[in-house]
């Protein structure tokens, strides 16, 4: 979706004038740039859904910033996740690329353009607008970035302005009906998903074509890992073995659950937005998705109670800060981006946010009154306390997403074991690191 706008009236879901009256000392004067350059456009990409809870408080901090910024023109796209992860370094390498833009976090994605030069090193103007101060430095991760484009240290190149993480979404309904609270070990969880199976109904909304499967695959994983298993893996502290008991009991169990029926034999063959659509109409008990899905859940799902719970046995989550905004180093229009960020990451945005039933990281936490919201954010900053933030499996090299998701839906169609499936994604990450001059 592409827009260009010139000034707006009201804000989404908040009034323009109590946004106006928080947002006011945000900005810079808009036509002053870096080095006395002025610019009058600023050209925008982000990620998020119109009707996300983060895709309307991105829209929120645009408003706010055109209504405070009239003689500069905007122009606004939408870009899918895929589009930027697969075609992000071509673009940011072109005379097309935006002056802003929320990025794809990791290794594979960010790190490969900070490597390649193609972003504005943040950190000075990340401690002069006081970003540094509002982002705990546990969310900063997804944003700094060496030279080698390795993510966790180094400068910061990419600012969050939300989080997220994955758990495992329920229906309370008939949990309760058949006499079961959320389990809290792997054993508990396949005991109720067998009791649903018996009654010819499949536990688990997979959408094993696309991020799902990886996600569930993980999980599993951390539910048999540590931190220090996590910084090998994500951080390439140490050796990673791929057939340790982490991995092994992750793989096994995706064969063991579909061979149970836990999982549909048609999973290959539905993708997250399908199988959140199983979840919503009642069809599956189970769906193990990210936080993303709150507000739509919410809005949506109106026959029965949904709850989630973290995984069972699992002292770690997948999760992080959002995806990054990032400023092209050839973007002309630098400081506006910059301003821009300051709306995004402002208490009221931020707060709206949580209101909408996404994760902030600078609400005003006595104003968030949804009760989804509140569920969020509370579950959010319990991870954070444990330490439990696990990050994401794709992310320590390039390519790692596409190896990983082919073979475990060979995993899931039978047509391979779950050596073969460690095998194989061994052997992507140790190619990933060689490549990379790891």
């Amino acid at each position: 979706m592409s827009t260009t706008r010139r000034i707006i009236g009201g804000a989404a879901a908040v009034t323009a004038g109590a946004l106006a009256l928080g947002l006011a000392g945000c900005s810079a004067d808009a036509g002053e740039q870096a080095g006395g350059e002025s610019s009058d456009e600023l050209t925008i990409w982000w990620i998020q859904s119109p009707d996300s809870p983060i895709g309307q408080g991105w829209q929120m901090a645009l408003d706010e910033f055109e209504a405070a910024h009239p003689e500069v023109e905007v122009t606004f796209e939408t870009k899918s996740w895929d589009q930027l992860r697969q075609t992000g370094q071509m673009i940011l390498n072109s005379p097309e690329a935006p002056d802003i833009l929320e990025y794809p976090k990791g290794n594979a994605s960010a790190g490969t353009v900070v490597k390649a030069g193609l972003l504005t090193d943040l950190e000075d103007v990340a401690v002069e607008r006081g970003w540094t101060e509002i982002l705990p430095e546990s969310l900063q991760t997804v944003g700094r970035y060496d030279e080698r484009g390795l993510m966790g240290s180094g400068a910061l190149y990419g600012v969050p302005g939300y989080g997220e993480y994955v758990s495992v979404f329920y229906n309370v309904d008939v949990l309760a009906e058949r006499g079961y609270e959320p389990p809290t070990t792997v054993a508990e969880f396949e005991t109720i998903m067998a009791d649903f199976t018996a009654d010819g109904v499949t536990p688990i909304a997979l959408g094993a074509s696309d991020y799902p499967l990886v996600h569930l695959v993980y999980a599993l994983a951390l539910s048999e890992a540590d931190q220090q298993w996590v910084r090998d893996f994500q951080f390439f502290d140490g050796p990673v073995d791929f057939h340790d008991a982490a991995w092994t009991f992750a793989a096994e169990k995706i064969a063991e659950w579909t061979e149970a029926g836990y999982i549909g034999a048609d999973a290959t063959g539905i993708d997250s937005v399908g199988a959140a659509t199983g979840f919503k109409s009642g069809a599956n008990p189970f769906f193990v998705s990210g936080s993303w899905f709150h507000g739509e859940f919410a809005t949506d799902i109106t026959d029965f109670e949904w709850g989630t719970f973290r995984f069972p046995g699992s002292g770690l989550s997948l999760g992080s800060g959002g995806h990054i905004w990032v400023v092209p180093a050839q973007s002309e229009s630098k400081e506006l981006a910059y301003d821009f960020i300051d709306y995004a990451l402002s208490p009221e945005v931020q707060t709206a946010i949580a209101n909408l039933g996404g994760i902030p990281v600078a609400a005003d936490r006595a104003s968030v009154t949804d009760p989804v919201g509140q569920m969020a954010v509370d579950d959010f900053d319990q991870i954070l306390a444990d330490d439990a933030l696990g990050l994401y499996p794709d992310w320590p090299v390039a390519g790692y997403y596409e190896v990983f998701l082919a073979a475990g839906q060979q995993l899931v169609l039978g047509s391979t074991t779950p050596d073969e499936f460690l095998d194989t994604i061994g052997a992507a990450y140790e190619t990933g690191k060689a490549d990379a001059g790891l």
